[in-house]
């Protein structure tokens, strides 16, 4: 949907089964290519996973970009070629640089596979400025207790990254950057954060952005005149934005300004020149 109102596009990605979990796929589409800096945005489960089952997200690489994890309920078991190892929780974030090149899995601990659990949250990339594209790889963990936390009015704020109603995120960013959890009772109503580009996707429940409906699942980006969000129901919202960097080519899970780079990346990878995981090497995605 495309019009000339508070909302610029909105998509309704459908759900797509992948096998373990369901993924409503936000961005990248046709008609919205990126928000801000961020060129990927998924939204998985919620699920429940039986006893035995779980996630299995083999080694893969990335090139030119960061990932963000974030849940809302579960667990999943991080590692990667730079030596980083350890679970992610819902309310912390897991920052991935992938820059020069990174590989990495996402696992379920056999602890959770005895007994079955619940997984729900969401997974983005973000573009890098030019001259960030190419630096070391890293890994960023911040714990949920280091997220910075704001009630106004009924409406429960945590500010990922960036800055926003007074709050500033101690989690790097690279450029103008923003990403909010935000949660709303009934009737509630927040101003939009005043970035330069705007995406409110909805998690739970429904909201009027100045009036127009943005429902469930829904990812509307919003027009610079766009002022508020409003609540219908109890709503559970992300909130992402910032300076677009400019076109990104996105070929499986490469991101680069540059096409040839990932042409590159496709060859090192099908040659096994990327680093292997740590703890996790016998195992990897083929190039499709």
């Amino acid at each position: 949907m495309t019009n000339t109102g508070p909302i610029k596009t909105q998509i309704l990605p459908k759900e797509k089964d992948i096998g373990e979990f369901s993924v409503r796929r936000a961005l990248p589409q046709v008609k919205l290519r990126a928000i801000g800096p961020w060129v990927f945005f998924d939204h998985f489960g919620p699920v429940t996973f039986k006893k035995g089952q779980g996630i299995n997200v083999r080694p893969h690489p990335h090139i030119n970009l960061a990932t963000v994890t974030y849940l809302f309920e579960g667990e999943i078991f991080h590692r990667d070629s730079v030596g980083s190892a350890l679970p992610i929780h819902p309310g912390a974030i897991n920052l991935m640089v992938a820059g020069s090149g990174i590989t990495h899995s996402e696992r379920t601990r056999e602890a959770l596979r005895e007994t079955g659990y619940s997984l729900h949250g969401l997974q983005l990339w973000l573009a890098l400025p030019e001259e960030f594209e190419e630096i070391e790889p890293a890994f960023y963990h911040t714990p949920a207790d280091n997220i910075p936390r704001v009630e106004i009015d009924g409406v429960k704020i945590c500010v990922m990254m960036g800055t926003a109603f007074g709050l500033t995120s101690p989690v790097k960013t690279f450029s103008p950057t923003l990403f909010l959890e935000v949660e709303m009772a009934d009737g509630a109503e927040i101003t939009i954060p005043d970035y330069d580009e705007i995406g409110v996707y909805v998690v739970k429940g429904s909201t009027e952005i100045d009036g127009v409906l943005s429902p469930i699942n829904a990812m509307s980006f919003t027009a610079s005149s766009a002022q508020k969000i409003k609540a219908i129901g109890e709503t559970r919202l992300a909130i992402i934005g910032g300076t677009s960097l400019g076109r990104r080519f996105l070929d499986w899970n490469f991101v680069s300004s540059r096409k040839d780079r990932i042409e590159q990346a496709k060859e090192d990878w099908r040659e096994g020149r990327f680093a292997p995981v740590f703890g996790d090497s016998e195992e990897f995605i083929p190039l499709p």
